[in-house]
């Protein structure tokens, strides 16, 4: 299964992949648009941690056994078929939060706007390449197999 990897020596902390990340999810698909005129705001589905100089981006590793999916009481988080990638049903779940207390990765999020749901990274299931890894100006970001 492709997942999304960092190079963290490459990433200089600008957050452009967040920023595409929350357009690509946006109802509008046009940034200005999703930043000023969407509300509530639609979460990245990922992280950038800093500390000092290093800086990556972090979001679902798409584990093999997933414990969010092991934890969800509703069977909303589950694993797609084709892609393998774990992903959330945003119909079934409840706002329960077991997924975001056993992440390991702490990159289960809280979406609160229309009603309270977990959100992660899909993997961008429309796209060829994830649009992080794509819109990634230093190439910190990679999208391979294992």
């Amino acid at each position: 299964m492709k997942k999304i990897y960092v190079k963290e020596e490459y990433c200089m902390g600008c957050r452009l992949c967040e920023i595409h990340c929350l357009v690509a999810h946006s109802k509008s698909k046009k940034i200005i648009k999703a930043y000023k005129e969407e509300f509530p705001r639609v979460l990245p589905r990922l992280i950038v941690e800093e500390k000092g100089p290093i800086s990556f981006a972090l979001q679902c590793r798409h584990c093999e056994e997933a414990p969010c999916i092991e934890a969800c009481l509703t069977g909303a988080m589950g694993r797609d078929k084709k892609s393998g990638a774990v992903t959330c049903d945003e119909d079934r779940c409840v706002g329960c939060w077991m997924c975001i207390m056993v992440c390991p990765f702490g990159v289960i999020l809280r979406d609160e706007r229309e009603k309270k749901v977990a959100t992660k990274c899909d993997l961008c299931p429309d796209e060829d390449i994830p649009v992080c890894v794509a819109k990634c100006p230093n190439e910190a970001l990679v999208y391979e197999e294992e």
